[in-house]
């Protein structure tokens, strides 16, 4: 079921639907088949997931927009003014053939789909229209990658929520506590600084943060611990936040952590220098990547640097080695290097940068350093 969620902007999304169905000519489909998710809440400002009965809107070259919608879950649409939108609404009753409605809305065969439509509706339409089907992400990528002035806004106001968190990380995480412990607590401060939800937590504590996507165990926290932080979730307006910072139990187990964590800093300090309108995705990745390999850390460096964001935690740009994309204002992303040393303790540095129009501007600002804490 759909809900409303966050203030609409009706102007704002009219201009949206527009240059996604120009977009859509440009790429050579008669028509973008939207199910519910991040792509058709960006286009139309509706929240939801799919469900096993079909959701999905009829974005066409040329023609009026269609919301074909179960009858029962119209109800969940009722905040989204889709007459102001200039968008009509089909719905539909358990016994009829919504993909019959979807087909009887085209003027062509020819479609893009939602990436991440699930394949009971993605396989239903293509049996419905025949004809060719092809992703909409290379289509909508053109408009969400390149953030407008309000979406830098949200943004902004994600990573200062999420900086709130990890200024309060020394309630919470202290030795003889478990991971699932900590993490418990962060995110419910996840939403009470801010957020909607938490989407995810990380606590990777000694040896678990030597796995880069390690979420919560119930391993117990121990003196001289370096433990890994990353937490970030979605605010009203729908963007989301996402921050990774270090912090060590009293004084390290390992006599190297210094040394090495210093290497880290270096490396993600230069990535975000680099970061400014031509540079390319894989420059800003090689910034990071040249320092952690000459310093003899290089295969353990096992990511890429960064990953765009927005109304998801991952979309375009990748900053990563042969993406050649040149940079520009608007576009958002992580930079976020890590060193991670297996069976011994990790760390990763994560901002979210916005690149302006002479440089780069980052939405959290919390220190870089690794925070000692009691033990």
């Amino acid at each position: 079921m759909s809900t409303h969620v966050g203030p609409i902007d009706v102007d704002a999304l009219r201009a949206r639907l527009d240059k996604a169905a120009t977009a859509a000519s440009v790429a050579g489909v008669d028509a973008l088949l939207i199910s519910p998710g991040s792509d058709l809440r960006y286009l139309i400002g509706a929240g939801g997931s799919s469900f096993e009965r079909l959701t999905c809107l009829v974005l066409p070259v040329g023609g009026t927009p269609v919301l074909v919608v179960p009858k029962l879950e119209q109800p969940g649409y009722a905040g989204i003014p889709t007459d102001r939108l200039g968008v009509d609404v089909v719905t539909w009753v358990d016994g009829e053939d919504p993909y019959a409605l979807v087909r009887g809305a085209l003027k062509g065969t020819r479609v893009a789909v939602s990436d991440m439509m699930p394949a009971l509706h993605a396989l239903g339409l293509r049996d419905a229209i025949g004809g060719e089907q092809v992703l909409a992400g290379p289509v909508l990528r053109e408009l969400r990658m390149r953030k407008d002035a309000s979406e830098v806004a949200a943004l902004r106001t994600a990573g200062a929520a999420i900086d709130r968190v990890h200024a309060r990380m020394g309630e919470w995480l202290r030795v003889g506590r478990t991971e699932a412990e900590v993490g418990a607590d962060i995110a419910a401060a996840i939403v009470a600084e801010g957020h909607v939800q938490a989407d995810f937590v990380i606590v990777g504590s000694g040896p678990n943060g030597a796995s880069p996507h390690h979420s919560l165990s119930d391993r117990v926290i121990e003196a001289g611990d370096v433990v890994v932080v990353d937490i970030g979730g979605p605010i009203a307006e729908g963007y989301c936040s996402d921050s990774t910072r270090n912090y060590v139990l009293g004084e390290p187990r390992d006599a190297d952590v210094w040394e090495t964590y210093a290497v880290l800093q270096a490396a993600q300090k230069a990535a975000v220098e680099a970061v400014r309108p031509g540079v390319t995705c894989e420059q800003v990745d090689a910034a990071a990547r040249r320092i952690i390999a000459d310093a003899g850390f290089g295969e353990f460096f096992v990511h890429r640097t960064g990953h765009g964001i927005g109304m998801d935690v991952h979309e375009e740009p990748y900053i990563v080695g042969g993406n050649d994309l040149p940079l520009e204002p608007g576009m958002a992303f992580s930079v976020e290097p890590g060193i991670y040393l297996p069976g011994r303790w990790g760390a990763r540095i994560e901002d979210i940068v916005v690149v302006t129009e002479d440089g780069v501007e980052s939405v959290n600002n919390r220190p870089h350093e690794l925070v000692v804490l009691p033990a």
